[in-house]
């Protein structure tokens, strides 16, 4: 009923988001007198937050036409290398004339890194500047994960053990000896996947693999939305949290986690915050402020942006992860087979925290540590970045400057 009703607001509301567009273009004419007053600047603002505040937001676009490497710039080709009716895995290609002239011949065999966004509510598009500041050292891929509110029905389910088959398929298709960086939600179930692949002697096993935010143990340092989860009976994340997609969307009738919920529950999380966001955005607006104007708008532009997540996927994240604890306590399986990450003995491990992440936090991911005990102690490495929050744990000016460049050299000496 909830999807439902949200929907039909979104419906209802759309002839007061056009009017309120309308009047802002018409109050910003040059011909109107009334736009170059302080009233007239301040009702454009007001209809303008309006209208932000009641779009729907569909998926956003990469936006990542050029990489620069030495002083060249070096167009970028996004190409879907790899799909199934949940993913893609896209790769950025950079153009390959261009890239012989930015690098002299010995520094031209990269290493590939396979970026896996986390399924957790936003779209792969979140990871932008992540994508954007490993493209001038490597070859890039990334996990591009399908909106369930787009599927229909007749194609099946997509559960926890589904999303590992994806990642060793992906790995499979890269091949041997690559990087893999998971952000966030894909930890636990990425390094089931290295697990089972290392068990298995697969010959398409990475060479690194980095955790950055990962719920490894979500029991170390229980953040709000941890401790949610083990207050909560199952039964609550079942009768509260899942809906069902309405018509006429290609997915209705499917049992979803909406990307609404998982929003507001984000947005309710520094609610103090984002008003205060956009009390300052209402005050560049009236200012004339275009960059400031500019980077609230990009930013809200992909964080308002969210997709559903299935109902098996979400439920069984909730109780294998997040209440149980499978992979920490060491009953993790995967279609009846027992997951060990003791199996993994030559992938080196590294692992990312931020010092302020209220999501996922201190000790989470270091956990993978304690669970890979077969890997040496030179090949492992623990990096917790001073002064930012989970956000800054992937995006921003010190995960460019200081994270990435760890990342970086921890792949160059081990792969």
């Amino acid at each position: 009923m909830l999807y439902s009703l949200v929907e039909f607001n979104r419906a209802a509301i759309y002839p007061l988001r056009l009017m309120a567009k309308t009047s802002s273009q018409i109050l910003q004419s040059p011909l109107n007198p009334v736009s170059r007053t302080q009233i007239g600047r301040s009702l454009i603002a007001a209809a303008d937050i309006f209208e932000s505040a009641t779009r729907t937001y569909t998926k956003p676009d990469w936006n990542i036409d050029t990489t620069r490497i030495n002083s060249v710039d070096v167009p970028i080709h996004i190409e879907p290398v790899w799909s199934d009716t949940w993913c893609r895995l896209l790769h950025f290609r950079r153009d390959t004339n261009a890239y012989e002239k930015a690098l002299d011949p010995a520094h031209r065999a990269q290493k590939s890194v396979l970026i896996v966004a986390p399924l957790s509510g936003h779209f792969a598009t979140l990871l932008r500047g992540t994508v954007e500041a490993f493209l001038p050292t490597h070859e890039v891929y990334i996990t591009d994960w399908t909106n369930a509110r787009h599927i229909p029905l007749w194609l099946g389910t997509f559960d926890l053990d589904d999303y590992i088959d994806y990642i060793r398929l992906m790995l499979t298709h890269i091949g041997g000896g690559a990087n893999v960086v998971a952000v966030c939600q894909p930890g636990p179930p990425v390094l089931a996947a290295i697990s089972m692949m290392a068990e298995d002697k697969d010959p398409a096993l990475p060479a690194t693999m980095t955790f950055m935010g990962s719920p490894i143990d979500a029991r170390q340092s229980p953040t709000v939305p941890n401790k949610l989860a083990e207050e909560r009976a199952f039964s609550w994340f079942q009768e509260r949290m899942i809906y069902t997609v309405p018509a006429p969307a290609t997915g209705m009738m499917r049992k979803v986690y909406p990307g609404f919920v998982q929003l507001s529950s984000f947005m309710n999380m520094n609610l103090e915050n984002h008003m205060d966001a956009h009390w300052k955005f209402f005050g560049h607006l009236v200012e004339g402020d275009g960059d400031s104007v500019q980077r609230h708008r990009a930013f809200y532009d992909e964080y308002l942006s969210v997709l559903d997540l299935t109902e098996e996927f979400y439920l069984q994240t909730i109780k294998r992860v997040f209440k149980e604890h499978h992979l920490a306590r060491g009953i993790f399986r995967h279609r009846g087979r027992r997951v060990d990450p003791a199996a993994i003995e030559t992938v080196a491990l590294m692992t990312v925290e931020g010092e302020l992440d209220d999501i996922s936090g201190i000790g989470q991911t270091q956990a993978a540590h304690a669970l890979c005990r077969n890997i040496p102690d030179n090949m492992q490495y623990d990096y917790i970045q001073d002064g930012v929050g989970h956000y800054g744990v992937f995006n921003g000016t010190r995960f460019r400057t200081e994270i990435v460049p760890r990342i970086n050299e921890f792949i160059n000496t081990h792969a």
